[in-house]
Order: C-alpha cells, then sequence, then structure tokens
C-alpha cells in the first residue's frame, strides 16, 4: 500500500462551493481507476470543526504504484488538476497498516488526519507496532469506516487517516469533510500491518 496527498490551502473568502462543484463534475473519473485503493475528495472550511484554514487535499491509498504512476504522468487525468490550481507539492507515504472499520459498509462522511513526528531515539520496531495497534483501534470505534497508517521515512512523518460516518469522529487530527469516495480496489487492499 502506498498513500499519497496534495493539497491546496486557499484564501479566507474563497467560495468553496467551487470546490464542491469541481468534485462533483469530476470524481467519478476514479471511480473504476485501476490500482486505486480508494481515493478521499476531502475539504476543511475555515470556522468549520475547528478548521482555521479553507483547503481541499485529496487523500489517496494506492495498491500500485503503476496505477499511482499513470494517474500522476498519464494524459488527463492528474493535468486537470494542475491546470485548474497549478502543479502542488504531493507528499508519499509507505503504507504501515490499513483497517476495515465497525462502518465498512457506510459512505463516509467526515475524515480525520493525524500527522506526528516519528522521535529521534526512539525503537522504531516498537513505534511502527504502536502504529498499528493505534490503527486497529480507530477501526474498532463506532462509525469507522477505515484506518490507515502512513509514514514518510524521508521526513519521519508518521500519518494516521480515517474515514468516518458521523461528525463526532473519536480520533485526534484535523477533520475533513468527505465530498466523494472513489475505491475501485479497496477491497484488494492488504490489511493488517504491512511488514
Amino acid at each position: 500500500m502506498h498513500a499519497m496527498q496534495y493539497e491546496f490551502t486557499l484564501p479566507a473568502d474563497y467560495d468553496m462551493g467551487i470546490i464542491r462543484s469541481r468534485v462533483a463534475r469530476v470524481a467519478h473519473l476514479l471511480d473504476d481507476w485501476d490500482g486505486l485503493g480508494v481515493k478521499t475528495y476531502i475539504l476543511r472550511e475555515r470556522g468549520v470543526h475547528g478548521s482555521p484554514v479553507n483547503q481541499y487535499g485529496p487523500f489517496y491509498l494506492w495498491n500500485t504504484v503503476e496505477g499511482m504512476n499513470t494517474f500522476l504522468w498519464g494524459e488527463g487525468a492528474f493535468q486537470r488538476t494542475v491546470n485548474d490550481f497549478g502543479r502542488p507539492v504531493i507528499r508519499q507515504w509507505t503504507g504501515l497498516a490499513f483497517e476495515e472499520g465497525t462502518a465498512g459498509g457506510s459512505a463516509p462522511a467526515f475524515a480525520v488526519q493525524r500527522r506526528q513526528p516519528v522521535p529521534e531515539g526512539v525503537e522504531l520496531a516498537t513505534f511502527t507496532e504502536e502504529a498499528a495497534a493505534e490503527t486497529a483501534r480507530l477501526a474498532a470505534e463506532d462509525g469507522a469506516v477505515l484506518a490507515a497508517a502512513v509514514v514518510d521515512t524521508r521526513a519521519w512523518e508518521l500519518v494516521h487517516f480515517s474515514l468516518w460516518e458521523h461528525d463526532t469522529p473519536n480520533a485526534d487530527g484535523d477533520i475533513f469533510q468527505v465530498l466523494h469516495l472513489s475505491a475501485p480496489g479497496r477491497d484488494r487492499l492488504p490489511r493488517g500491518r504491512q511488514w
């Protein structure tokens, strides 16, 4: 499993209806993308759920690097985003753990993303076991649709990402609204820890 995200932080007075309309118009294009586990079209609005910013930040879990590369470098797909917003920095993480949630059959309404540094001097095996256990804990919570833990070894950053069917998730982090979920290969994402 491989994770990817790019974010666009928008002006405080930006009409977020523009993002909603764009997602409604194009999101279906990835509903059957080969190699994609899930893509969540997520946004935060300034003043909603404690967000200090307006931000659009799709989050992906890929089953294959080939599927991701075809999306990024093939004709059309990612180029539409570049044409509309400019070329963003794309963050990528290696998968540590993935679990289906107690509400796995439900449509997600909210996402929670928590970033944290991998502290200097920690025992890496213990730290990653704890990350996998936290993923399982999140997935077992009432209303959890799915949970994942991913790590960037260049920046030594761990990210917990979870989807929820309700607006009161039992998870710490930034809360996003989910506008659409494309999940053509969700059933093929490997469960549990990824090592």
